[in-house]
């Protein structure tokens, strides 16, 4: 990846000091994310994702760091002229109205008053306020809020967006909605970074993801690199008038150990069949990601009169990878937070 809005390397965060116990919220963060991506950010209460948001917005000074944020490096302040952010408790004057609240960010931004007019009308429209842009805040509900929040962070028209936790307290039509205008942004070609625990949404829109725990980057990549050793296929078979399990050690003869449910494939790949009933389905699973290698079973199976029901790729979800890195694999119990230190 050679161009990219945010490069970040070794970036490490310690709050505390002499009189007051130390916590360490980030331990040398390494994130890349490219130009034109939805980037998702995930992590459990306390992993450092609000601290790492912060100090890429300088709203707080990193203990260390390296990188830059759209070539210049973190903590440039006239860069942030060019990103929208929208943070996860946000709060915006009730007495003001959709409109009045875009034109301000937009004043605050540096927008001309003409173009921050023009900009207001079209983004409420975008983001689906255009009927109540002139209705006071204190009369919207938590998802209204969140669609204006996310106008105004785009009113600059910015190269980069940033937004906390964006689908919080909106309802199915909103998540699509919020979905779509992502879509939209980086057709675009802004760069769109999420920080949200709704990870089935993110999984549906992000191209990349990183998964911070205890202030570290326990992974990042597409949810395809981060998956493809752990695909597989599951192909269900019965057979109509014989022994299941006879029938399946007799056409798979030339894969499975003798004796045994379970083999290896001429390229390596593992090969098991489960089996509950003699007469039930049996299922077999590959461990591979390639559907060319389940083909000569098919094959088998087809000449030994099997009827083949399903054939299914398997692929862990963004939860069951969000899981996995939470999860200590020697208690099988949650990590806990960041870990505090003795002053």
């Amino acid at each position: 990846m050679t161009d990219l809005a945010i490069d970040l390397r070794d970036v490490d965060k310690l709050y505390g000091g002499a009189f007051s116990k130390r916590v360490h919220a980030l331990r040398g963060i390494d994130m890349q994310v490219g130009r034109g991506e939805v980037f998702g950010l995930l992590g459990p209460n306390g992993a450092g994702k609000s601290t790492l948001v912060k100090i890429l917005m300088t709203v707080i000074r990193p203990t260390r760091a390296q990188g830059n944020v759209l070539g210049r490096s973190v903590g440039h302040k006239p860069t942030l002229a060019r990103v929208g952010y929208l943070p996860e408790h946000h709060r915006f004057p009730d007495y003001l109205t959709g409109r009045q609240v875009v034109e301000y960010y937009g004043a605050m931004a540096g927008v001309g008053r003409r173009d921050r007019k023009q900009r207001a009308a079209q983004l409420l429209d975008f983001v689906g306020m255009a009927r109540w842009a002139d209705t006071r805040v204190r009369g919207y509900s938590k998802g209204m809020r969140q669609r204006v929040g996310i106008a105004q962070t785009l009113v600059n028209k910015p190269d980069l967006v940033i937004w906390d936790e964006p689908t919080d307290g909106v309802d199915p039509v909103g998540r699509r909605d919020i979905r779509q205008m992502c879509v939209e942004l980086k057709r675009q070609g802004t760069t769109v970074m999420l920080n949200s625990h709704l990870l089935s949404e993110l999984e549906m829109v992000c191209d990349r993801v990183a998964i911070l725990v205890q202030g570290r980057v326990s992974s990042q990549g597409t949810i395809n690199d981060l998956t493809v050793h752990r695909q597989a296929y599951e192909i269900e078979v019965s057979t109509g008038d014989s022994n299941i399990d006879t029938a399946i050690r007799s056409s798979l003869s030339g894969w499975l150990d003798p004796g045994a449910l379970s083999g290896t494939l001429p390229g390596g790949e593992s090969l098991s069949v489960t089996l509950d009933s003699t007469h039930a389905p049996a299922l077999l699973r590959v461990n591979s990601a390639e559907a060319a290698v389940v083909q000569p079973l098919l094959d088998a199976l087809r000449a030994s009169r099997l009827t083949i029901r399903a054939v299914k790729p398997i692929r862990p979800s963004l939860e069951d990878l969000f899981m996995e890195a939470v999860t200590d694999p020697t208690t099988g119990q949650t990590l806990a937070p960041g870990a505090k230190e003795g002053a």
